[in-house]
C-alpha cells in the first residue's frame, strides 16, 4: 500500500505504522518517563514508549505522523507547543476514527469504552473526535465534560 493510498484510508483500516515506513521514518521503543511518544525532526525518527498496548501505539503513531506532516520541530513557545498538540490530536483522531465507523458502533455500543476499544482508538482521542464532531447526538458526550477541553 502506498503513503497515497494509506491516505485515503481511515477509520479502522488507517495504518500509521505503515506510512511511517513508507515515508522511511524510522520508530525505535524505548522507555520514556513522561509521554507516549517523541517526534525529531533533525533526526527524522520517532521515539514511542516501550510496553505501549496495540491500541495505545496505533494512536501514538498516528499522533507523531501528524507532527512529521505539519513540519513541527522544537516549540519556540509554551502556547505553540501547545497548539502544534492540540493539532495532532485533531488530525490523528479525524483518521482514526470515521464517521462511517463511528456510526456503526454507535449503534450498540453502551459507554465510551467499548466503543473505543471497538474503534481501535484510546478513548481520549474517541473524546478529541467528538469534540470535533461537536458531540451532537453522539452517544457517551455528557460522560466527557466540557464541550471545549477534553
Amino acid at each position: 500500500m502506498s503513503a497515497a493510498t494509506s491516505l485515503l484510508s481511515a477509520g479502522l483500516h488507517y495504518a500509521p505504522a505503515v506510512i511511517l515506513d513508507e515515508l522511511g521514518i524510522k520508530v525505535t521503543r524505548t522507555w520514556l518517563r513522561d509521554t507516549w511518544g517523541v517526534w525529531s525532526l533533525d533526526r527524522r525518527r520517532i521515539v514511542i514508549a516501550s510496553g505501549l498496548s496495540e491500541v495505545q501505539e496505533r494512536c501514538v503513531l498516528a499522533h507523531e505522523l501528524e507532527h512529521v506532516y505539519a513540519g513541527d520541530g522544537e516549540c519556540s513557545s509554551p502556547l505553540a507547543g501547545i497548539r502544534q498538540e492540540r493539532h495532532a490530536d485533531l488530525e490523528a483522531a479525524r483518521k482514526l476514527v470515521a464517521i462511517s465507523d463511528l456510526a456503526a458502533v454507535a449503534q450498540w455500543a453502551g459507554d465510551p469504552h467499548t466503543a473505543a476499544a471497538e474503534l481501535r482508538v484510546t478513548e481520549r482521542l474517541l473524546r478529541v473526535r467528538l469534540n470535533d464532531l461537536r458531540g451532537e447526538g453522539w452517544p457517551w458526550r455528557p460522560l466527557d465534560g466540557s464541550r471545549i477541553a477534553g
